[in-house]
């Protein structure tokens, strides 16, 4: 019993939400490069799920958004998704908008 993921733009801001996992990521995957173009933050607020593919996909955007000249932050990191990020030892890639550089 999936919720969808949900996801919408807001200026250089891109929102996702619902759950982000191997069940749900396709239809973002499809529309991954136009997406996070010109994105300065990727708000993880209203996630309820995040597995390891979702993590992947996140790392993913932001290489992307690298690649087109910019590197997002992410907003809104839960407890869970950072147990994930800390577990892959991925800190110094998701990096949160919420903290003080």
């Amino acid at each position: 019993m999936h919720e969808s993921l949900r996801w919408e733009r807001e200026a250089s801001t891109l929102l996702l939400k619902g759950e982000l996992d191997r069940d749900t990521l396709m239809g973002l995957w499809q529309q991954r490069e136009t997406l996070i173009r010109g994105v300065e933050t990727i708000d993880v607020a209203a996630l309820n799920r995040v597995d390891s593919s979702g993590l992947a996909l996140l790392v993913h955007l932001r290489e992307i958004a690298r690649a087109q000249g910019s590197t997002p932050r992410f907003a809104g990191i839960s407890d869970k998704l950072q147990s994930l990020i800390t577990l892959y030892n991925l800190q110094q890639i998701i990096v949160s908008a919420d903290k003080s550089a």
